[in-house]
């Protein structure tokens, strides 16, 4: 059965492509359709691997050869075990979630058939990745979620700023692609197979500095999927696409890809120290690059869009914490999917009543109008915080906690930040939750930005019904997997080490993370509840609000950095390749060309001038024997 888990969504897109307009009227429940059908056999496959023994729960299925090339065999293969499995039905479930979320939400857009052919194409790009049981595989889904992410981001086409944010995530997440391409290159070199049971088998016989090089290449395809540091400026401006989109590339699945490889991949992060501390200082930086931009924006996609990348950088702190922390960082990345794809839904829902602002400084008041949206983006945001007995209290503080009992300076660094990035997260989430649905309601003396007068609304059944169920797992995903999950995940990932020591005593961390991300509340009531919001933006701000809303001066590193040395060396390529190969291939050919015609002029046609020729051709023959015999 494990075939379907791909080929249903497959399918489903394969239809929707080649249907056309005739689909039009049905093309949106056969795309919700394959997601919900590919989650019943995931969910089947799941229940009957729990009734396996731990030794038994890994297996592998081998549905066709795809390439054979001398000692080069890959197989289109399967790995069915926890890690998998837990992605399947994240995928799948939230997936289907949001699939029927899009039902309503694009019920007037006339491409509403194109963009479930889409979504169903990410899907099933996505499970490629999670169950390939080698590298090549997995790299085929890597690139297929890169173009289905593409098309998805980009889906309004007319917009020029939805064309430049689709071309931009697509460039940028091609710099983490190359990366990863040359660490399977790498693999292939010191140990001649790609399959994961024999890399992870035979890792051990690869020299210290070729793992190392390894574990960071894979880092650098995991920052560019993850939006992680430096290449995560990519990520908040792929809320240009429709904000299903957004939920599930920011909750359930691109962008937990990288995650997921160095989870995936960790017998090999096992062996290198190095490798692992690397890791941890990218998910710390950029942990705390995402909360403090979180705090400048005023448009609510975007502040959700750099909590996702905040809270990514969590999980990539807590996998680089090596066995400590792989488990824990697959948790927060289920609790995650649950509240903040509830989180993006509800702010879809917003901007269905509010004509699709997404300013909050347009909002206010929303909460009578809207009350299931209210209430259901409410428990994400209590999720997201941190809130005690909800499922990021159980996730995100046991990261935390983690990062505290890491040896020297790397405890009080690693969990300070983290600590520290906590507040933030409830001064940005709180902020957001009193600009939207508290204080006075601005949208009354206001028009939108095509003329139409505000009239909020709670949204249509298709949509709230998603949000409830998301809702009840911000509620109590955290609580249930909390004690299962690491012992699931083990053949995997290993057995968890359990913490000892650390900067801090453990009974001390939970509180100090609450008080802190209460602190973050308070900050935010006091400069925004207590406040009378302005409609227009002030322009004059201090220099720490300036840089953040300038994303910390991300983009003018990857302009300086990335982009303009590859303008550069693109022009240094197209000089050489103009005037040195072009100039040499068209050089010989002008000597050719020029050579034959001007021999091409001796060949006149005419009788009289070949006589001539001859004549004067003896003429010489004769004088120069006469000249040899006298001499």
């Amino acid at each position: 059965m494990a075939w379907l888990l791909v080929a249903l969504p497959a399918a489903g897109a394969l239809v929707l492509f080649l249907a056309g307009r005739r689909a039009d009227a049905w093309g949106h429940w056969l795309g919700v359709g394959t997601v919900v059908g590919a989650f019943a056999v995931g969910l089947a496959i799941f229940l009957e691997t729990t009734g396996l023994s731990p030794e038994q729960r890994t297996r592998e299925l081998s549905v066709y050869s795809w390439m054979s090339s001398g000692a080069l065999d890959v197989d289109f293969g399967l790995r069915l075990d926890p890690l998998s499995l837990t992605f399947v039905l994240l995928i799948t479930g939230v997936g289907a979630l949001i699939h029927l979320y899009s039902v309503g939400y694009m019920s007037h857009d006339p491409n509403r058939r194109r963009f479930f052919a889409q979504l169903n194409l990410f899907v099933a790009a996505m499970l490629v990745l999670v169950l390939a049981n080698n590298f090549v595989l997995l790299y085929l889904g890597w690139e297929g979620v890169g173009l289905a992410s593409y098309l998805l981001i980009g889906f309004y086409q007319d917009r020029p700023s939805a064309a430049t944010a689709a071309k931009k995530a697509f460039l940028m997440n091609r710099v983490g692609d190359v990366g990863l391409a040359i660490a399977i290159f790498l693999l292939w070199l010191e140990l001649g197979t790609l399959q994961y049971s024999e890399v992870f088998a035979r890792i051990g016989e690869v020299p210290g500095g070729a793992v190392l090089a390894i574990t960071l290449l894979l880092l650098l395809g995991a920052c560019g999927k993850s939006g992680q540091f430096p290449l995560q400026s990519w990520l908040p401006d792929a809320m240009e696409g429709p904000t299903p989109v957004s939920a599930l590339i920011h909750a359930a699945t691109m962008v937990t890809a990288g995650v997921y490889l160095i989870a995936r991949a960790a017998p090999i992060y096992n062996l290198s120290d190095t490798g692992r501390l690397v890791v941890c200082l990218i998910g710390a930086i950029t942990l705390m690059i995402g909360a403090i931009v979180g705090c400048a924006y005023d448009d609510i996609k975007k502040v959700l869009a750099y909590s996702t990348v905040s809270q990514i950088g969590y999980m990539i702190l807590a996998v680089g914490l090596g066995p400590v922390g792989y488990a824990l960082g697959i948790l927060h990345l289920l609790t995650h999917g649950f509240f903040k794809a509830g989180l993006f839904l509800g702010a879809g829902s917003v901007m269905h009543a509010m004509n699709d602002d997404v300013d909050m400084r347009r909002f206010g008041g929303l909460w009578r109008k809207l009350p299931v949206t209210f209430v259901t983006f409410g428990l994400g945001y209590l999720a997201l915080i941190g809130f005690p007995f909800l499922s990021g209290y159980f996730s995100k503080d046991a990261i935390i906690e983690a990062a505290f009992a890491q040896e020297g300076w790397q405890g009080w660094v690693f969990g300070g930040l983290a600590t520290l990035a906590a507040g933030l997260t409830g001064f940005y989430m709180t902020r957001l939750m009193l600009m939207t649905f508290f204080g006075r309601a601005r949208w009354k003396d206001l028009t939108s930005a095509d003329g139409r007068d505000y009239h909020p609304h709670e949204s249509p059944v298709t949509m709230t019904a998603p949000m409830i169920v998301l809702a009840l797992g911000s509620i109590g995903a955290g609580a249930l997997l909390y004690p299962v999950l690491p012992g699931w995940l083990s053949p995997s990932v290993g057995e968890r080490v359990e913490l000892s020591g650390g900067a801090l005593p453990h009974a001390v961390i939970p509180w100090l993370v609450v008080g802190v991300s209460l602190l973050g509340v308070l900050l935010a009531y006091l400069f925004v509840g207590r406040r009378a919001v302005p409609v227009q933006r002030p322009q004059r701000v201090s220099p720490v609000v300036a840089a953040a809303r300038a994303d910390l001066g991300a983009n003018a590193f990857n302009e300086a950095f990335v982009e303009r040395p590859g303008i550069w060396l693109t022009r240094i390529l197209v000089f050489f390749d103009n005037r040195g190969v072009d100039g040499l291939v068209n050089g010989v050919a002008a000597g050719f060309g020029g050579s034959s015609g001007r021999l091409r002029r001796l060949q006149t046609g005419f009788v009289r001038s070949y006589a001539l020729s001859m004549l004067g051709g003896g003429v010489l023959i004769v004088a120069a024997m006469l000249a040899v015999r006298f001499v």
